[in-house]
């Protein structure tokens, strides 16, 4: 076999393999429901009841509870006394044992100062409860029918409540730390509010489960109002196909996915623009810091994000339509105005490599810091928008991370389940981030992001406030003064395509497995160890041999060529350069693309005497690369479906192995293989050749 097709099979491998592997990266698993429909939205937001509680919850030893409301002001302490007196006599020693009194709705249950670990609900399930058929969902637990949750409410729920209308729960402490829900890591949730619609909960701590501290679902109105959640494998506040929500002063940390989670938020916006009646759930004066992601929502449609802080995570908020089965895919209409999120570098990844996560959860160190992150994302990022549109962001307070404050990718309709090709590019449009103070603090103080803007160049009607900083692409479709102004929009069907590799490769993480992708920047990788330097390197390589070979055998007596082939391997050594530098955005890829496309262009010049086809080839190569270098670092263009980076790829690929051929083949063009001249007629013999 000789050396061209050698080389030609092994560069038909490499491209094999790498398109392999492109399109067998695993599709994420993250919450599992049953089927569920969105309320009709005939209800409305609770409102508060100040009035005497219907039934009570205590603890029996007094002593105890004297000491904890020993330093009240004197009149919450007169109110509990009191409430203890009554509870004593008439109340109940658990909240659960509370909540199936409950008879009618309207009622209210207040919870007296003390530690509830509802010591009835905890033990593991027996009986028909123990032998209940259902699906299992990917991380192990059963996902239960409505009326199986009924017939065995604690096979994975401390405190049931279903079906139970306007139904009011507080704490009466001084704090909500006065009143602790403890699953002590032996249910998948705390309180499971599910079909009670008007449910509000107030003034308490839930806390250590293997899923959610609270969740709601299916409720048509309910308020967490001063509650706070901690410490949980997945969840703080998980609040899913629900509608007339509200959130309000709390606080959740030390969970492994998010703090706040309003997946699947009703779908009433649907198919408006910018300007819509309502939202479905507000979330407002909350904290949530030192989980996986502050805030998150796969689905979150329809969500106001106003007034919080989100800070001390992997990433501030998340809104996604990665995963099925979340109806109101994919994910459209949240607003985030006035939010703090800053300072989300921490990056917990490193508990599941050491095998920390492997452990049973109450051995994982939860209390002492320890989140184990459920899901792929960037660490030290501000708000990541994976698959959503017509979403708002504007007069946010954006500042110190370490990778970037704004992502934005598309998500294609097949990895939520969804075939039809119409579907595939449903994603990332009409986002719109505007308005927002990005890399400075409310007192003024500089705090600047690594960079402003990552994003994948997939989508139509995205735009970016002018002031951004660092961005890779270099430039970006700028926001008008009104919603709906875009100046230089793209319309592009598919994202960059290293951006695109990345994604895929990053995305291939599994906490159960302990399984973190090789290649990805987010869990560790630096250098050559990252799939864009590997990606830049493989094809810097591949060139640069095409190339020499091309001008060594065709056109090594042109200097032209020789010129053009040493500003083509600077570029090709830049682009690996550039490629290490990716977190950190800089002109260090447009100028590789600049040299590179200027050494295509004056090759292909060369090359038109001797083979021109190849020739005209080689200068539209270097023509798209220049046109790629503009669109990357002045101007994205409008009107094309693609990036110049996709044709160039394409093309670059036929060029290769066009070039490897004409390198190998014999003909003209070739300074050793000219033929020899042949004698002049009628020359003159030399001295000593005679004639006979």
């Amino acid at each position: 076999m000789s050396w061209t097709r050698r080389l030609v099979l092994a560069l038909t491998v490499v491209l094999a393999a790498l398109a392999a592997a492109l399109l067998t990266a695993p599709v994420a698993q993250a919450h599992e429901e049953r089927p569920v429909t969105f309320p009709d939205g005939s209800g409305s937001v609770p409102k508060l009841r100040t009035g005497e509680p219907d039934l009570l919850v205590c603890k029996t030893d007094r002593a105890a509870f004297e000491r904890r409301i020993s330093g009240y002001p004197a009149a919450l302490k007169a109110r509990n006394l009191t409430l203890y007196e009554r509870c004593a006599r008439s109340g109940y020693r658990h909240l659960q044992q509370a909540v199936d009194a409950v008879d009618r709705p309207g009622l209210t249950i207040a919870i007296l100062p003390g530690l509830y670990e509802e010591e009835p609900s905890l033990p593991p399930p027996t009986g028909a409860c123990a032998t209940l058929k259902a699906p299992q969902s990917a991380l192990g637990y059963q996902i239960l029918s409505y009326e199986q949750q009924r017939q065995c409410p604690h096979n994975q729920n401390l405190v049931a409540i279903l079906g139970k209308k306007n139904l009011q729960i507080e704490g009466t402490g001084a704090s909500r730390l006065d009143v602790v829900i403890d699953a002590k890591y032996r249910k998948l949730n705390a309180l499971r509010a599910d079909g009670s619609d008007g449910v509000y909960f107030r003034n308490f701590t839930a806390q250590r489960t293997t899923f959610n501290s609270l969740y709601v679902l299916a409720a048509d109105g309910f308020v967490i109002d001063d509650v706070l959640t901690r410490w949980n494998d997945e969840y703080g506040f998980l609040t899913f196909a629900s509608d007339h929500g509200l959130y309000k002063n709390c606080e959740s940390y030390g969970n492994g996915d998010s703090g706040i989670y309003p997946g699947s938020a009703s779908n009433i916006n649907d198919g408006r623009g910018y300007d819509v009646p309502r939202y479905s759930i507000e979330i407002t004066g909350c904290r949530s810091h030192h989980n996986m992601v502050g805030y998150s929502g796969t689905a979150g449609d329809s969500v106001w994000v106003h007034d919080n802080e989100f800070d001390h995570n992997m990433g501030g908020a998340s809104m996604d339509s990665a995963f099925p089965g979340h109806p109101g895919l994919p994910q459209n209409h949240a607003k985030f105005e006035r939010n703090l999120i800053h300072d989300n570098n921490q990056n917990y990844y490193p508990y599941v490599a050491d095998g920390t996560c492997a452990r049973p959860p109450v051995e994982r160190g939860y209390e002492q810091g320890v989140v184990c992150p459920q899901i792929s994302m960037p660490p030290g990022t501000g708000i990541i928008t994976a698959g959503g549109n017509w979403n708002l962001y504007e007069d946010n307070w954006i500042y110190g991370h370490q990778r970037s404050a704004f992502f934005l990718s598309a998500v294609p309709a097949f990895i939520r389940g969804e075939s039809a090709w119409d579907k595939q590019t449903d994603t990332s449009h009409r986002n719109r981030y505007a308005g927002n103070h990005l890399g400075v603090d409310r007192a003024g103080t500089a705090r600047p992001n690594r960079s402003d803007v990552w994003w994948d160049g997939q989508g139509s009607g995205n735009c970016w406030q002018s002031d951004t900083g660092a961005a890779t692409p270099g430039a970006l479709p700028a926001c008008g003064p009104n919603r709906g102004d875009v100046s230089g929009n793209t319309d592009r069907l598919i994202g960059e395509p290293v951006k695109l590799a990345q994604l895929l490769v990053c995305a291939d993480y599994n906490v159960q497995a302990r399984r973190l992708p090789t290649g990805c920047d987010w869990y560790g990788s630096r250098g050559l160890q990252r799939v864009e330097t590997q990606l830049a390197l493989g094809g810097a390589l591949v060139l640069a041999l095409a190339g020499l070979a091309l001008w060594w055998r065709r056109l090594r007596d042109s200097r032209l060529a020789g010129a053009a082939t040493l500003l083509g391997l600077a570029g090709l050594a830049l682009d690996v350069a550039g490629s290490t530098l990716a977190l950190t955005p800089t002109a260090v890829p447009a100028l590789a693309l600049l040299l590179t496309g200027a050494w295509w262009t004056l090759l292909g010049l060369a090359l038109r005497p001797r083979r021109p086809v190849l020739a005209w080839t080689t200068v539209t190569l270097g023509a798209l690369t220049l046109l790629d270098a503009f669109d990357k670092a002045i101007l994205m263009i409008p009107g094309i479906p693609v990036s110049p980076a996709w044709l160039r790829l394409l093309l670059g690929v036929v060029w290769v192995l066009w070039a490897v051929v004409a390198a190998g083949g014999r003909g003209p063009g070739s300074p050793e293989q000219a033929p020899a001249a042949a004698p002049r007629t009628g020359a003159v013999p030399a001295h000593g050749e005679g004639t006979a």
